[in-house]
């Protein structure tokens, strides 16, 4: 049997759902309201965050202190829209004793001051230790500046330096240039489209359907020789999503196995049963001729990253043969929500 052993995850992201309020233009996970409420079960989430918390047992020399790549964060889609189940998976991940929990929001949630402290404050006596605050042109296509600045406010009377807003380059623009309201993503680039180079953008997901136009196409041959063995063996912010599934990195839509099962991944995954990440571990090149022998054709217009045509790939794969690591199939189909 061909395994490839899996380290232990030192950090994890746990999505609640991949329905979220809005369909942001750079979302990894292709999240939108179009999704189904399937929100994760109160007994796979304990499974989970009870393997996770065994993981992470001792490896955090200040426990409780938030970073974007420590601990459990609880995401999605967008967590807030089932406020009872996210208080409810702080109260478990607080019991089975994870070191640090924080929650990834857009702030749609945000209205008014008393609101938005007040479920602050439930999820700080339910254990959680603090708070992220999204805030990029592609959420303030969809929710109020005013809700970001009063969710980031108001989170940090309650978490105190445990309130990070990322990315903080987008807050302080936006605040020099003085929004309310939303704003076009079109009118952001024209207005102040410069900061764009400065900050992380993933070049994954929903960007290269919604945003390709911002970079330069490159044929596929480019990319053969890269491979994902790095993405795909880390051991910090893997995610679990609402189904269970083991996502390396930030590869939505590619599964190494059943998360309620930690052990049997980290012991090795078996690679004669998962010929997509097999042809990953060896690189582009492998999985593109996996493609082909499904019918893939190289599209005329070219990729803008590996990621890309990675994505493309396995989208193709999903629609015409069953691969157990194309998980959940569903994301293949948002792309372009």
């Amino acid at each position: 049997m061909n395994r490839l052993p899996i380290p232990e995850p030192y950090s994890a992201g746990v999505l609640l759902s991949y329905k979220c309020s809005g369909a942001c233009k750079h979302c990894l996970y292709a999240c939108s309201p179009r999704w189904p409420a399937d929100w994760i079960s109160e007994a796979d989430a304990e499974r989970v965050l009870s393997q996770l918390a065994d993981k992470m047992r001792g490896k955090y020399p200040f426990p409780g202190q938030v970073g974007v790549n420590d601990g459990v964060h609880f995401t999605g889609g967008e967590p807030f829209l089932n406020f009872p189940l996210l208080l409810r998976l702080v109260e478990i991940a607080e019991w089975v004793g994870i070191p640090t929990t924080f929650v990834e929001t857009n702030a749609f949630w945000a209205a008014d001051d008393a609101s938005t402290r007040e479920k602050l404050r439930a999820l700080q006596d339910a254990g959680l230790d603090g708070i992220l605050i999204s805030a990029n042109p592609f959420i303030l296509e969809q929710v109020p500046f005013e809700r970001t600045e009063r969710a980031a406010r108001v989170s940090r009377s309650v978490f105190g330096g445990n309130a990070i807003v990322y990315q903080g380059l987008f807050f302080e623009q936006f605040q020099l240039m003085g929004l309310t309201g939303t704003l076009p993503f079109e009118e952001y680039v024209e207005r102040g489209g410069h900061a764009l180079r400065h900050v992380e953008l993933f070049a994954n997901g929903r960007v290269p359907y919604k945003m390709a136009h911002l970079f330069e196409h490159r044929p596929a041959a480019t990319f053969f020789s890269a491979s994902c063995r790095r993405e795909l063996i880390r051991d910090w912010h893997i995610h679990v999503d609402n189904y269970c599934n083991y996502m390396p990195g930030f590869c939505g839509g590619l599964s190494l196995g059943d998360a309620r099962d930690l052990d049997v991944i980290c012991h090795g995954i078996d690679l004669d049963r998962l010929p997509v990440i097999a042809a990953l571990l060896e690189g582009l090149g492998a999985l593109y001729e996996l493609g082909a022998e499904w019918g893939y054709r190289e599209r005329a217009e070219g990729y803008i990253s590996k990621c890309h045509l990675c994505l493309e790939v396995r989208r193709h794969l999903t629609r015409h043969g069953e691969f157990a690591e194309l998980q959940p199939a569903e994301m293949y189909e948002r792309l372009e929500d």
